[in-house]
Order: structure tokens, then C-alpha cells, then sequence
């Protein structure tokens, strides 16, 4: 078979390749029903303190966003939402002051995903080690139990406080959903993919009724330990989404 690429490239844009694999993103969260409309967000730091980054357009379905579409924003920047093209509010509050105040946070995805929404929502909603993707979390992730509201800039700069440890690379907001931070955007969407079917495990384990049989806290933290240190995957996993996006002769590369 001979995949026919999208051919029409923006390429007179900045951080083009960047813009591309946000782009993508967006739309295979979209195809994996990680997304909520055109209220959730990605975001890409783009420059050395991560202050500039990249984020998706207002209202605009995850399904729809092109590389060409996608905004650059720079979270120091009083003016941003007074611009014609100003990002949605919650997004600026929330992963502008993220990127503000936490260098380390390169790649942000906040979503509303069914699973990790329905953990958020329990008065427990931490996710115990109850197999090898929820391992893979296991003291690497915090929760949020003092939701305030919608994640305007107050909201938001409360959240960012919460990445001070550069280990916890996920947030689980209580009734609220799941923000995920990562070094790349196939290194955070990975991270996002594996928390979402970690959670629909934990979420299924729980309606069965049956008491559950949860790994010690050895074989757990061994277990994460194992899976930080397993190589590509998150890069294999994320070209073969772009490859099946190509395939199916999306325009996320426009």
C-alpha cells in the first residue's frame, strides 16, 4: 500500500514540527475519546524556560485543529487575552501558569477523558497498583482534592503550585479530570493514553464488587522504576499514531 501524505505543509510558520505533532495529537485524542469538544487543551513549551508555547485555538474540536492552526503564546504576556485570536480563558489561566511557573512542564494535556474524570469524581481518587499500567503511575502522580472552579488564572496558578516535585508528572483533579505533563508531545501523550486505560481498569476492577488484589508497595515501585527506563516506546507509540493519521488522509500536517 502507498500512504498518500498531506503535501500542502505550512512551512513559512515557526516550530513547524512542533506544530505538527500537537496537531496530531489533538486528533487522535479526538479519535480516542480522550477529549470533551473544544473544552480540553495541549500545550508545547517551545523556547529554553518554557515560557513560550504553543497551544490549541479557542473553541475549536479536537478533530479539526491543523498545525497551522495552533497558537504561540507567551505566558509573561499581559496582553494575551486582549489579542483577536486570544486563547479560551481557562486554557490561558490554567497552562499559562503552568508554563509560568514550572520549567520542567515542556508538554501539558488537560483533558475530561471518561475514565480518569470518573476516578477524579470518587472521594478516593487515588489509583492504587492494581496491575502494570497502573503501576506505572505508582508515587509519580498527585490528587487534587480543592477544586475551586473553572481553571481561570487564580485556579490555575493554585494548580501549578502543585508540579513543585519534578516526579509527579500527573494530576489527578478532583472532580475536575487529568492534567499530564511530559518532556515531549509523545513522551505526554503516552503518558495520557496508558493513565486512561490504567483508570478504566481500576474503574472496571471496582464494579465487579470482588475485593481487589492490589502489588506490594515493592513490586509496584520496582515496576515504575522499570518502565521509566524502557526506551522509545512513547516515540514508536506516537509515530505510529501520525503513520495511522496519514493513512486515514487526515490534514493535521497543514
Amino acid at each position: 500500500m502507498t500512504i498518500q501524505k498531506n503535501t500542502n505543509n505550512v512551512t513559512n510558520i515557526t516550530h513547524h514540527q512542533q506544530r505538527i505533532d500537537l496537531a496530531a495529537a489533538f486528533q487522535t485524542a479526538a479519535r480516542l475519546n480522550l477529549h470533551e469538544a473544544v473544552a480540553n487543551h495541549f500545550s508545547l513549551a517551545v523556547n529554553e524556560d518554557g515560557t513560550e508555547f504553543l497551544i490549541n485555538p479557542n473553541q475549536r474540536h479536537f478533530s479539526l485543529i491543523k498545525s497551522s492552526d495552533i497558537l504561540l503564546l507567551d505566558a509573561n504576556d499581559p496582553t494575551t487575552m486582549d489579542r483577536p485570536d486570544a486563547p479560551d480563558p481557562t486554557a490561558w489561566g490554567l497552562h499559562g501558569s503552568v508554563h509560568r511557573h514550572v520549567p520542567h512542564a515542556r508538554c501539558i494535556m488537560h483533558v475530561h477523558s471518561p475514565y480518569a474524570t470518573a476516578l477524579a469524581c470518587l472521594e478516593d481518587a487515588s489509583l492504587p497498583p492494581l496491575d502494570q499500567n497502573c503501576a506505572m503511575f505508582y508515587e509519580r502522580y498527585a490528587v487534587d482534592t480543592n477544586y475551586g472552579g473553572l481553571a481561570l488564572e487564580a485556579e490555575g496558578e493554585r494548580c501549578a503550585r502543585l508540579f513543585s516535585d519534578p516526579k509527579i508528572k500527573v494530576l489527578i483533579m478532583g472532580n475536575h479530570g487529568l492534567l499530564v505533563l511530559g518532556k515531549t508531545v509523545a513522551d505526554t501523550f503516552d503518558r495520557l493514553y496508558y493513565f486512561e486505560r490504567a483508570a478504566m481498569t481500576y474503574i472496571h476492577a471496582l464494579q465487579t464488587g470482588k475485593k481487589l488484589r492490589i502489588l506490594s508497595h515493592e513490586v509496584a515501585l520496582k515496576t515504575a522504576d522499570e518502565l521509566d527506563n524502557y526506551g522509545i516506546q512513547a516515540d514508536r507509540h506516537f509515530d505510529d499514531l501520525k503513520l495511522i493519521l496519514d493513512r486515514e488522509g487526515s490534514d493535521y500536517r497543514n
